[in-house]
């Protein structure tokens, strides 16, 4: 384990500038009493010659008992080193001495004595350097090296002592930074160990509380959008994709609209039990789901007790009727293997919708096929018609994938932005959306074109030019360097290794840029691909730009995610965001998204408010920024 030792460097660090102190405190109080000690045994030895001078000429000493200076001076004067001695009585010089090598840099001494004695004596420094022998380099070279072990034995006792605490403040850096799965991966050695095994504990709590929280927004939704029996979206789930696939101007997409209805369900109930009949209904919606997972934003709801619905956008009338005729070839078979059952025991009836159908409309067309396939005779589908057929989706593959590559070669891909504005009513950020200009000057909308490249693998492609228009077209060309713009992406460009190097060596290149853009995936391919997603996105993250999920609450499914990835934005979906002042149970899912993201820095914005109640209730509720019609449409980048 790699970790940096600060605490440990820096309580080395005081304890070692501690005894540099405290030595060299002794150092600096040791060297002046020295000097001090020197210099009064100078003084000391100056006072015992200034009274033996005295006491030679005392009065009261006989002449015959007193001693000639010539023979007792001068072998005291060279006893004490002295370099020069004047001895003289009134102005008369009685006695003078000169060392012979005498220095320059003397302590004089001049004192005045008793019977009109006057002293003038030279003597050396009193700490005069002297040269160091080998056995005084020894004691020092002996008592560094003790110094030394002395340190590193501390240095060593000292980090020994606090890995514990390091551990403990590694953990909490992990926490700090939201790595709390990482923390309590890693419980480590810390101490004290009472601090650890709280940090872990509280740690698990914390982990189990959002568990908790996530299965409680899956239950908010599931009680609110799903059936209790079977596990597929209810009446009002139905209503609410409906309304997101939809506008004031009609529906946005063209599509197909099926309804199933099973005849006689209670008798049958009666007959082969609850258990059993619950079975049917788990085999026949397996069924149908196998057969829908190829149909991208497919819609699959029980609207009464014996009657289905499935929706499913972007796909041609050809190929409409082929699929009524394969759902109800698949249910029949899966009910024949189980139980014995009528022959008009399965109806479906379908409406197909183009792009400005009104929705109301279109279930009751739905409905009136539904009849007339009962009215058939037997288990029997019936299509709505109307004479609608969208010319561009009959395309074959062959034709869109050479329309699509000729797109790319030519770089017809036009942007298109969309404000999302905060609650000030200022840009939060710019969402980019395309469409591609065929030979005639036409724009082809992304709902259309987006499906059939993702049928040629051109997807990566496609969002790659965009991405390329917004660095090199868009930002450079901003006066407002705090704009930010957010592009989607998708599951097939998230997973191709050679957009991510693209992706990331670009980002590399233009790190200054990077914090403007953000990076929006769908939140159905964040919860199924977590494995696949985790490196692409957090290699996003760390280039410095932003990643946002798209389409909250257009699924039922756990939150947990958020917790996974490095998400700084989440919008909700249009399916939530619309009428939702008059939907008590969307309200109840809004606030309970944002009390699960408490304490987090992740924001909430809503996409498609389209009046001004919308808003107003989105903003009671907590919700950062919005998205819509109401604010802004989409305006063509130049």
């Amino acid at each position: 384990m790699i970790l940096t030792r600060i605490l440990t460097k820096k309580l080395t660090s005081f304890w070692l500038m501690s005894l540099a102190g405290v030595a060299f405190i002794c150092f600096i109080t040791a060297m002046f009493s020295f000097f001090q000690l020197t210099y009064a045994f100078q003084q000391q030895k100056v006072s015992e010659l200034e009274n033996m001078l005295q006491q030679q000429f005392a009065v009261n000493i006989a002449p015959e008992e007193r001693w000639e200076l010539n023979n007792w001076l001068p072998p005291l004067l060279h006893a004490y080193q002295a370099e020069s001695f004047v001895l003289s009585k009134d102005k008369v010089t009685l006695f003078e001495y000169q060392q012979d090598n005498a220095q320059q840099a003397g302590v004089g001494y001049s004192s005045e004595l008793e019977y009109g004695l006057k002293m003038e004596l030279v003597l050396p420094q009193p700490f005069n350097k002297h040269e160091v022998s080998a056995y005084e380099w020894m004691i020092l070279v002996v008592g560094c090296i003790a110094v030394m072990l002395f340190v590193r034995f501390g240095f060593r006792w000292f980090s020994e002592q606090l890995n514990g605490i390091e551990d403990l403040a590694q953990r909490a850096n992990l926490i700090l930074t939201g790595q709390r799965d990482k923390a309590l991966a890693e419980k480590g050695h810390g101490r004290p160990r009472m601090i650890n095994r709280a940090m872990t504990q509280l740690l698990l709590e914390l982990y189990e509380a959002h568990k908790e929280r996530a299965r409680f927004d899956q239950f908010i939704r599931s009680n609110t959008f799903l059936d209790a029996e079977t596990g597929i979206g209810n009446r009002l789930f139905l209503k609410n994709r409906l309304d997101a696939l939809s506008n004031s101007s009609g529906m946005m997409t063209p599509g197909v609209l099926y309804l199933f209805e099973m005849e006689d369900l209670d008798l049958l109930s009666r007959d082969i039990g609850e258990q059993e009949l619950n079975e049917m209904l788990s085999q026949i919606i397996a069924t149908i789901n196998q057969i829908l997972v190829s149909k991208a934003n497919t819609i699959f709801s029980r609207r009464s007790n014996n009657q289905f619905a499935v929706v499913v956008p972007q796909i041609s009338q050809k190929e409409a009727d082929q699929l009524a005729a394969k759902l109800l070839k698949a249910s029949l078979s899966r009910i024949d293997s189980l139980i014995d059952t009528p022959d008009d025991f399965l109806h479906l009836g379908g409406a197909y919708f183009e792009v400005g159908d009104d929705k109301d409309a279109l279930v009751e067309e739905a409905e009136q096929a539904l009849r007339s396939a009962q009215f058939q005779g037997g288990s029997s589908w019936f299509m709505y018609d109307k004479g609608a057929v969208d010319g561009d989706l009959s395309k074959g593959s062959v034709r869109w994938r050479s329309f699509l590559e000729n797109v790319l070669v030519s770089k017809r891909v036009f942007l298109f932005s969309q404000p999302v504005v905060d609650s000030d009513l200022n840009a939060h950020h710019q969402e980019v959306s395309c469409r591609l200009r065929d030979t005639q000057g036409n724009l082809v909308r992304a709902t259309l074109f987006l499906p059939m490249a993702i049928k040629c693998g051109l997807t990566p492609q496609i969002e790659r030019q965009v991405i390329e228009t917004v660095l090199f077209d868009l930002l450079p060309k901003q006066n407002d360097t705090s704009l930010k713009y957010s592009i989607n992406l998708s599951l097939d460009t998230l997973t191709s290794r050679a957009f991510i190097r693209w992706l990331k060596t670009t980002l590399l290149e233009y790190r200054h840029l990077a914090p403007r853009i953000i990076f929006e995936v769908n939140e159905d391919i964040l919860v199924h691909n977590q494995e696949v997603l985790t490196d692409p996105l957090d290699m996003i993250n760390k280039m410095g730009a932003g990643v946002c999920v798209d389409r909250v609450g257009q699924q039922v499914v756990s939150t947990e995610y958020l917790q996974h990835y490095p998400i700084s934005l989440i919008k909700l979906h249009r399916s939530i965001v619309s009428q939702i002042h008059l939907r008590a149970e969307n309200q109840l899912f809004v606030r309970s998204l944002i009390a699960g993201l408490f304490r987090t820095d992740v924001q909430v914005c809503a996409e498609g408010v389209e009046v001004f109640e919308e808003w107003q209730t989105l903003q009671i509720l907590g919700v950062s920024a919005g998205q819509g019609s109401f604010f802004s449409e989409p305006v063509e980048e130049v």
